[in-house]
């Protein structure tokens, strides 16, 4: 009996789930998983996690007292939320979990580095090794620095919102543990700017990002890992096959696991590899705040969707406080 996508790829690749959803967790046993604001205002909407909602926000009444008014509460349990949500999802996977720092945060490296010493401390409060959390910062040039001040003190980092080169670079200069080109945000961008609908997955822009961001990191030696994210369709997975890691929603992990492969052989074909890497021809770059900003400004597709990712995390956010707050009403009414 041939073996499903899914079962292949995770020969070629740490698969990872991206989501919120504990239950998809569990029905997928990836290694990993990520959250992000949007992911956690979702699940915290679905009434099978009602209870971590409530209990956060007892817990938050708790910590500050009666005395306190409901918007000191809604402030702690906003904070908390990720974590409690966080440590339900370690119970099951036997690696790390992403949680993310506000992204009202992202243009702000000391509230950065404070925040993710914040949510450190809550995981290790809880038991939780710093081993087993990855704090997940928007790669503009300050969350980068920010990042690079956690990592020198043992908390490791997934930069997140990365859509170009010059980012990618930022970060391995500055010794980030990962980061999380977004894939499916830039063929977006691609189709709406370009107005083609259809993009082979060999030719994806997203694709191709990905895997030139891979490319120089292994030909020039760096540790920082690279995990695909933000997937429209599995055809743009296989085509990423041999990343060090992808993160994949329940959906698509789903298909995956549902497909037998459909190449002649009957085997999934890794694609990305250490010696296509160091046959590449990428020339080496640093990249500093001047190089970053140069660049930035030179990638309209990066520069527009580093932007619009911060300010849909931040609506979704506002979502989130709103949620909180009418649910402590109801428990407090």
């Amino acid at each position: 009996m041939s073996q499903s996508l899914l079962e292949q790829l995770k020969g070629f690749t740490i698969v990872v789930a991206d989501t919120g959803d504990i239950g998809a967790i569990e029905q997928f046993t990836p290694r990993d998983a990520t959250t992000n604001p949007s992911l956690i205002t979702a699940a915290a909407q679905m009434p099978q996690y009602q209870s971590i909602v409530d209990d956060t926000l007892k817990g938050a009444r708790e910590t500050l007292g009666g005395a306190a008014d409901a918007a000191q509460v809604v402030t702690l349990a906003f904070d908390r939320l990720a974590v409690s949500f966080g440590l339900q999802i370690l119970k099951i996977i036997p690696g790390r979990v992403s949680t993310e720092v506000d992204a009202r945060l992202s243009f702000d490296t000391d509230a950065s580095i404070a925040k993710g010493r914040e949510l450190i401390a809550q995981y290790e409060a809880a038991g939780v090794s710093r081993d087993r959390v990855l704090i997940k910062i928007a790669a503009t040039w300050e969350g980068i620095q920010a990042a690079a001040v956690l990592e020198k003190e043992g908390i490791h980092c997934n930069l997140t919102l990365l859509f170009g080169l010059h980012q990618a670079i930022a970060c391995a200069e500055n010794g980030i543990t990962l980061i999380s080109p977004f894939v499916g945000r830039i063929l977006d961008w691609y189709k709406k700017d370009t107005g083609i609908d259809l993009y082979p997955p060999a030719e994806d822009p997203g694709v191709l990002s990905v895997t030139e961001i891979y490319n120089y990191y292994k030909k020039f030696g760096y540790k920082t890992e690279v995990m695909g994210a933000s997937f429209r369709n599995i055809g743009e997975i296989i085509e990423l096959a041999g990343c060090d890691l992808l993160t994949i929603a329940p959906s698509l992990l789903a298909e995956l696991g549902e497909l037998e492969s459909h190449t002649t052989e009957g085997k999934l074909v890794r694609k990305l590899t250490t010696e296509n890497a160091a046959a590449s021809t990428a020339e080496k770059i640093t990249v500093d705040k001047a190089t970053f900003d140069r660049m930035h400004v030179a990638n309209r597709m990066a520069n527009e969707k580093l932007a619009e990712g911060i300010d849909g995390f931040s609506k979704a956010l506002v979502v989130l406080e709103t949620l909180l707050k009418d649910r402590l009403a109801v428990l407090e009414a």
